[in-house]
């Protein structure tokens, strides 16, 4: 297959309590920038050579982007609230009381805002539904959150999270480890509160698609007019189906394709550093970090700034990466940008 070349702390968010719901103990906000700009939010697809994609638009230098108001701010106009995880999971039962509601936020759109000058530099897209998606965990997925974005207005139409339980450690090691993974953000109860075994995520997830039509298992199992943003290969590529080995699932077709971020960012932007990460991306761009880095929620939202500002900002996202179908090993991808990350 050819390919057309193109040019090239451990900070406290949230204290449980017996109640069902988290207490901020310190506002998890991170300022990139010191003085952020003010903001103002089918069919199948056929399944295609990366030869028929749209062709790369010509890089945009980064400096030239200091003019241009960054498409997020969460602070604009409401004070940011962390997520309460228990609605995130359906299961708040708190949502009638004014004290927890205004301590945490339960519509994932609030933080998410843009505004008619955003739309001026943006080009049509190959999709009209962005997944961004951040997963947690290394040995196995511990946080599965998905965020869709509608491409053509920009807003946020859904939010699917869920906690993961492992499937193929012991109590012991589970316990040790979800201590160690958010203990320090304060959310390892509402972890052991909700958790899911894998497969029953996935049967969540797949239900969730259908209804937003997304998705149709009897479609060839692809997603329709979708695709898939992560920061990285890893989610995709590598964890996806180690997870479905260690589930004894077969890996849904749906998890054939994705955009890489980082790559399109790279390719687009060409900055002088390379943004390795989420938080260079978001630095450069003079983006506020918000939330706690490493919570899969946070990391999906604030992923979801970087790419709503690209796309304001006349990127276009393109698939970057596909699993070989001759193939029998998951691991095996061609990706369409020669300068990757």
């Amino acid at each position: 297959m050819s390919f057309p070349r193109i040019p090239l702390s451990r900070v406290p968010s949230y204290l449980h309590n017996s109640n069902n719901c988290f207490h901020l103990l310190h506002p998890p906000f991170i300022p990139v920038s010191k003085t952020p700009s003010l903001p103002t939010y089918q069919t199948a697809r056929t399944y295609t050579d990366f030869n028929s994609q749209t062709q790369a638009q010509p890089p945009l230098s980064l400096p030239s982007l200091i003019p241009s108001p960054p498409v997020n701010n969460p602070n604009a106009t409401h004070r940011w609230k962390p997520m309460c995880l228990y609605h995130t999971h359906g299961k708040c039962t708190k949502i009638d009381d004014p004290v927890h509601v205004e301590r945490f936020n339960h519509d994932c759109s609030r933080d998410f805002q843009v505004s008619a000058a955003d739309f001026e530099r943006k080009r049509p897209q190959d999709f009209d539904f962005f997944l961004v998606f951040d997963l947690e965990g290394k040995v196995e997925i511990l946080e599965f959150p998905v965020l869709i974005i509608d491409a053509k207005n920009m807003g946020v139409v859904d939010l699917f999270h869920r906690f993961v339980r492992p499937t193929a450690m012991s109590e012991e090691r589970v316990n040790e480890y979800i201590y160690n993974k958010y203990g320090k953000f304060g959310v390892d109860r509402v972890w052991h509160d909700t958790a899911l075994p894998f497969n029953e995520v996935l049967q969540q997830f797949e239900s969730w698609l259908t209804q937003h039509n997304l998705w149709e298992k009897t479609r060839g199992g692809r997603l329709n007019q979708a695709a898939f943003v992560t920061c990285g290969n890893w989610d995709v590529k590598t964890q996806v189906p180690h997870q479905c080995s260690v589930s004894k699932l077969k890996l849904p077709p749906y998890f054939m394709e994705w955009i890489n971020l980082k790559d399109v960012y790279q390719n687009f932007y060409n900055p002088r550093n390379e943004a390795r990460g989420m938080r260079t991306m978001m630095s450069q761009l003079k983006i506020p970090m918000v939330g706690s880095h490493h919570l899969g929620l946070d990391d999906t939202k604030n992923i979801a700034r970087v790419l709503l500002r690209m796309l304001a900002d006349g990127a276009v996202l393109p698939i970057t990466a596909r699993r070989k179908p001759e193939s029998e090993s998951p691991g095996s991808v061609n990706f369409l940008y020669k300068n990757r990350i």
